[in-house]
């Protein structure tokens, strides 16, 4: 059973979340809340597997509380599904940035936001390839600061190899069709990377390569 935890300040919004996961057999809603300061206090008593959570809300917003989540050993298993009704808006980046698994527009088919609920819970990362290269047109844009991470160090010279390409927004098979080598092997190559950087998921990795100033390999 998926444990889902829904923070937004719009009753609409978790009326229709809270009848559709409870019409799954794999999903129950443990917990709800308009804000983000009691969003993370749900968040704190229950232990949900997935947080879907709203960017915008009162007293404390979704990135601020997605910090104080990411933040807390205890939760290190839940997943924060970030939700907006603006797309990739100038928030996006930031959240990929401080651990949120992806997101997803409020006005999705329910079968999309389900299947997000099952895709995070599973431990991936709801960021597809497609939307991977509109983030980079973002950051791309915006210019933000590029601060290496750490661990870039580390990375070997084929993990670095990959890295870039998934932060140019390839899929794992396109890469390995690159680099003619197995699909596997690329799994590979990210799994170990993503271990060194400490990033939570393909979504963190995407951000900390860009940051890292790892671009498409010549």
């Amino acid at each position: 059973m998926i444990r889902v935890v829904i923070v937004d300040d719009q009753a609409l919004i978790r009326v229709g979340v809270r009848t559709l996961l409870r019409s799954e057999p794999d999903t129950e809603l443990v917990g709800e809340a308009a804000d983000g300061r009691a969003g993370l206090a749900v968040v704190r008593d229950t232990a949900p597997d997935v947080v879907l959570m709203d960017i915008r809300m009162p007293e404390m917003d979704g990135l601020a509380t997605l910090r104080e989540i990411a933040g807390d050993p205890a939760l290190a298993s839940v997943r924060v599904v970030m939700l907006t009704t603006f797309g990739l808006d100038e928030y996006v980046f930031e959240a990929l940035r401080d651990g949120a698994s992806g997101f997803i527009l409020k006005d999705a088919d329910p079968d999309e936001l389900l299947r997000a609920v099952r895709v995070v819970a599973r431990g991936e990362s709801l960021l597809s390839p497609s939307v991977t290269r509109s983030v980079i047109s973002q950051f791309t844009g915006r210019a933000p600061a590029r601060i290496a991470h750490p661990g870039i160090k580390d990375l070997t010279a084929r993990e670095r190899e990959v890295a870039s390409w998934v932060a140019a927004g390839l899929s794992n098979d396109e890469i390995a069709a690159r680099l003619v080598v197995s699909a596997e092997t690329v799994r590979t190559h990210v799994s170990r990377a993503m271990l060194k950087l400490k990033a939570r998921d393909r979504a963190q990795l995407v951000v900390f390569a860009m940051r890292s100033g790892l671009g498409p390999p010549a």
